[in-house]
């Protein structure tokens, strides 16, 4: 992003300099502690591999950070795939995203628990502006928040031997506060509702296991409702934890984007309700310590196909902090 134009919107916009000073913390506190290496359109956080299918133990405080960015070099719209990659000062440029934000849980009982996901986000771009100037916006990513409740836990001497870990979320999203009418601009800014389920079932050898989470979100705002379906495998050893599997999203309604000059990337038109549509892969680890459970992760997604949406890999790493707690059964 240019230097300058961050300064003069940082000036002219208090809020927007609150927002960079916290992306910037969160993105220095994760650097020192694991040194971590996004999304266009749909941008709420969410936990990866169904990891909130586990809830915190009753009055236990989950401290969370995560960072996450991509670049991407390509982008589908109306069913075309486009090459938006520029070339300036020796530099590659494509659609950049960072952001970083903090997720905090709450034990309210040994089956009940509330999260909160807010942070900040940005995006710069050459690709779809006159002569490649840079556009970018800078703001507060759509804060989320949820209630969770464990409908059944695997653990639990009571289940039957096939149950799974099972957990029904009810979220909200809110608005951010970035520049909706910037194309693949890191969110809908969409105020919205979203049910959720997610499971977790060991199954075969020790540590091995599956996951699933399957959403689905009304958009209140734009009206350009989706839902995100993800599945795959786990592989616990010790304090480590291998994840992989697939992810679709699918946006029920809205409008293509497409050019008003066929093949001129400047002529681009980003409709405010983007039908978005991305089949991805996403892996990741994790590593939980022995003593003081910290919980180091590192996830990342690659989309291979799609429409109205950027082919991106995505990176992130986060870090858990537990704080206190009853450890004790709900069944």
């Amino acid at each position: 992003m240019n230097r300058l134009a961050v300064e003069t919107e940082k000036r002219q916009n208090p809020l927007a300099a609150l927002v960079w000073r916290v992306t910037t913390l969160v993105s220095v506190l994760l650097a020192s502690a694991l040194a971590p290496t996004v999304l266009a359109s749909e941008n709420v956080a969410q936990a990866p591999f169904a990891y909130w299918a586990e809830v915190p133990a009753e009055g236990q405080f989950i401290c969370g950070e995560v960072y996450e960015q991509s670049k991407s070099y390509h982008i589908w719209a109306n069913g075309q795939q486009y090459n938006v990659l520029v070339r300036a000062g020796g530099e590659n440029y494509g659609i950049d995203i960072r952001q970083g934000y903090f997720a905090l849980q709450y034990g309210i009982t040994a089956r009940w628990a509330a999260d909160l996901e807010i942070g900040g986000t940005t995006v710069g771009w050459r690709s779809f502006s006159p002569g490649n100037q840079i556009v970018s916006t800078t703001g507060l990513m759509d804060p989320s928040f949820g209630f969770r409740y464990q409908i059944a836990n695997e653990a639990w001497s009571s289940n039957a031997p096939w149950m799974p870990t099972l957990t029904f979320r009810a979220g909200a999203v809110l608005p951010g506060t970035y520049s909706e009418s910037i194309a693949f601009a890191p969110g809908f800014r969409s105020a919205a509702v979203e049910p959720e389920l997610l499971l977790r079932k060991h199954f075969g050898w020790p540590g091995l296991g599956v996951y699933g989470d399957a959403l689905y979100r009304w958009n209140l705002t734009t009206e350009n409702d989706n839902y995100i379906v993800a599945a795959g495998l786990y592989q616990k050893y010790r304090g480590w934890e291998l994840d992989g599997g697939y992810r679709h999203l699918q946006t029920l309604s809205g409008s293509d984007i497409y050019f008003s000059t066929n093949g001129v990337l400047d002529s681009i038109v980003y409709p405010r309700e983007v039908r978005e549509i991305s089949d991805s892969i996403q892996a990741g680890f994790s590593y939980t310590t022995s003593k003081l459970h910290w919980k180091y992760g590192f996830h990342s997604l690659v989309v291979f196909g799609g429409n109205n949406t950027d082919r991106k890999p995505w990176f992130g790493a986060s870090l858990d902090i537990p704080i206190g707690g009853k450890h004790e059964p709900a069944d």
